[in-house]
């Protein structure tokens, strides 16, 4: 599937398939993988490379595989913790653990060594140039003015990047009004055409009760809904599940809304293992929604259609990790969505409605030409597009939405929608989030 995916966004879909890989298996069967990575020192989420994470895991074998392939000690993250500190506090926290204790050692040593080949190009460099008397020459002041010039375009690109970065952000917040706006309307006429049917139904007034006006209140109130509708089949994860639902809700607009239509909806059930970063316990055999075939222990989350259930493995929902479970979480959340709220087999409109299914089937025909004429796409968009059966591509590139924000957070995933995929951020505002909030009880 990586050779789908162009440029940025397959580097982005092999990182987020080798954090994965940390997770849960051996570097050897993931080892594809790594000979695809450009620049093993990459930064991911809050600034760590592969080698913070496979520290942090302890994954001694992981460890050895990227210090073999170049990945530096000294990178600090976020919290300015190199590799070195890093696998010393992990032994701190757990002494008797003899794979974090190896996972010290190697780092140690590597680290070790290049301070000393350090140490000896500086030595080396400094008798060189202890007995040269500088001498100006033309070709001196050349070199240096060149130095200058190069400096110069350094900070003016530097300066440009992050010109562009503001106006990203600005266009993100823009478009974000653009869609409250959208979701607005639609939820004032959908509600509208409700009450008119109520009223014709039973041929009589009816009063229809009202959401709570404190905002703190409400999300109470949908966390504690999720909650009930959440089993933890195994382990103990009350805490971090909750955590997650929070994250979704509080993150953006899109995902809040998915949320706030599930909790009110009593056909939602989520099962959770919170011992496993897979489904496979819960859910050994699966049919995925284009017919494909598969293994549970291969997904982290899995959306049941006939059941109306959704799974997921739980395990470690923290650090780095964190963003790529939410955003899996979030893509079996937002098809579940679809299928209750439209009640047509998951796809983002009603039943009967041919002006929207012919909006979001243009909208997937751009798609698949402007792949063809090699155009970069976001990867879970590519992935969508992969589905076997209209249907499929459909219901996944909808549900993509509220996963790629997951994933990237609100500001960069609003900015990447806008700029890689307008008319789907245009469709999901407006068929879909509207019709979420109109139907959602809180």
């Amino acid at each position: 599937m990586v050779s789908n995916i162009s440029n940025s966004n397959a580097e982005q879909f092999v990182e987020e398939r080798l954090l994965a890989g940390l997770v849960t298996g051996s570097f050897l069967q993931h080892k594809d993988l790594l000979d695809k990575l450009k620049d093993v020192n990459s930064r991911m989420i809050k600034e760590k490379t592969l080698l913070h994470v496979g520290v942090g895991l302890g994954k001694a074998d992981w460890v050895q595989e990227l210090l073999a392939r170049g990945a530096d000690t000294d990178i600090t993250n976020e919290s300015q913790q190199n590799a070195l500190s890093s696998a010393e506090e992990m032994v701190r926290q757990f002494p008797d653990d003899a794979e974090r204790s190896k996972v010290l050692n190697l780092v140690t040593l590597v680290h070790r060594r290049d301070q000393v080949i350090l140490r000896r190009l500086e030595a080396s460099l400094s008798r060189s140039t202890d007995h040269v008397t500088p001498v100006a020459s033309p070709e001196g002041d050349i070199a240096s003015l060149k130095s200058s010039v190069d400096l110069l375009r350094r900070e003016m690109k530097s300066l440009v990047r992050q010109l562009s970065s503001s106006l990203e952000e600005l266009k993100a917040q823009v478009c974000g009004c653009d869609v409250l706006l959208h979701c607005l309307e639609g939820a004032v006429t959908s509600t509208a055409e409700d009450v008119t049917s109520i009223k014709c139904g039973l041929g009589k007034e009816v009063y229809l009760s009202q959401p709570t006006s404190d905002p703190a209140r409400a999300r109470q109130e949908c966390m504690d809904a999720m909650m009930r509708k959440t089993r933890i089949v195994y382990g103990n994860g009350v805490d971090e599940m909750r955590r997650l639902y929070e994250r979704l809700y509080d993150g953006d607009g899109f995902t809040a809304c998915v949320i706030k239509f599930l909790s009110g909806d009593g056909r939602v059930r989520v099962m959770v293992d919170n011992d496993s970063y897979s489904i496979g316990r819960m859910k050994e055999k699966v049919v995925d929604f284009d017919g494909t075939q598969g293994n549970g222990s291969a997904l982290i989350s899995f959306c049941d259609f006939e059941s109306e259930t959704v799974y997921f493995g739980a395990k470690d929902s923290s650090g780095v990790w964190e963003s790529v479970q939410c955003a899996r979480l979030a893509w079996a959340l937002s098809q579940l969505s679809l299928k209750l709220v439209f009640d047509n087999e998951g796809r983002p409109y009603s039943k009967g409605d041919v002006e929207r299914e012919r909006e979001w089937m243009r909208a997937i025909e751009e798609f698949e030409e402007r792949r063809k004429r090699g155009e970069e796409l976001e990867w879970i968009i590519a992935y969508a597009l992969n589905g076997k059966t209209p249907k499929a591509k459909l219901c996944w590139l909808a549900a993509a939405v509220p996963r790629l924000i997951a994933y990237n957070g609100c500001t960069q995933g609003r900015a990447i929608l806008q700029q890689q995929a307008p008319l789907l951020l245009s469709l999901y505002s407006k068929n879909v989030m509207g019709k979420l909030l109109a139907r959602a009880k809180r």
